[in-house]
């Protein structure tokens, strides 16, 4: 009897204070007692759905595109590892051997200029005469060779070229100083020298070694 009053008595006091513990805990700011529902995630971006439709779309087929990739690399390792152990003539394409190419003027051109340049003789303007003759040679060579006879060469350039048979390439360079000489260096010419530079012309248009 006395054992449950007692029992009784203690009991609401201890029910109190556990109540005003909790109240005081739940009034204990930083501790969070409301657990409310996980907010909801953010919708996906409006550009986002045409690139999960073509995903959607082109899904069948992606494993072939990985797997020709992985074939495509692989390929491409055997061939530089090939190009390292094979010899690399084999990479090469055969060269088609141009046949040898006249570069002689043409007989009509020629006898034209060599014309053209006794009119300037005639007159007495031999350096003018031999300007020309070196002039003409070079816009022929130029037109025929375009590639080789570039604009930048000068005439001693075009004389050193091993593209040019000996005995003509000898008379062009010939041809060049005495331009050098009288038309560019201001020494006199006479008709002795204009008759060495048209013979030289002759030689460089009209020798056999072109052909």
């Amino acid at each position: 009897m006395q054992g449950s009053d007692g029992a009784g008595t203690v009991g609401p006091a201890a029910e109190q204070k556990l109540a005003a513990a909790h109240a005081a805990l739940r009034k204990t700011p930083g501790i969070q007692f409301d657990f409310q529902g996980l907010p909801a995630p953010p919708k996906a971006p409006a550009w986002l759905e045409p690139l999960a439709k073509l995903l959607k779309f082109i899904a069948p087929v992606l494993p072939y595109v990985f797997w020709g990739g992985v074939i495509l690399g692989v390929g491409l390792i055997l061939f530089f590892i090939a190009r390292e152990v094979v010899p690399e003539r084999w990479f090469r394409r055969k060269r088609v051997e141009a046949p040898a190419a006249d570069w002689r003027p043409e007989p009509e051109k020629a006898r034209a200029l060599l014309d053209d340049a006794d009119g300037l003789a005639a007159a007495g303007r031999f350096e003018e005469a031999i300007h020309l003759l070196l002039f003409r040679s070079i816009d022929d060579l130029r037109a025929r060779r375009p590639g080789v006879v570039k604009p930048a060469l000068t005439s001693r350039d075009i004389a050193g070229l091993d593209v040019l048979p000996a005995g003509p390439r000898a008379a062009f360079a010939s041809l060049a100083r005495a331009v050098e000489l009288t038309f560019f260096g201001g020494r006199p010419a006479g008709a002795e020298e204009f008759g060495s530079a048209r013979r030289d012309y002759e030689a460089f248009a009209f020798a056999e070694a072109w052909r």
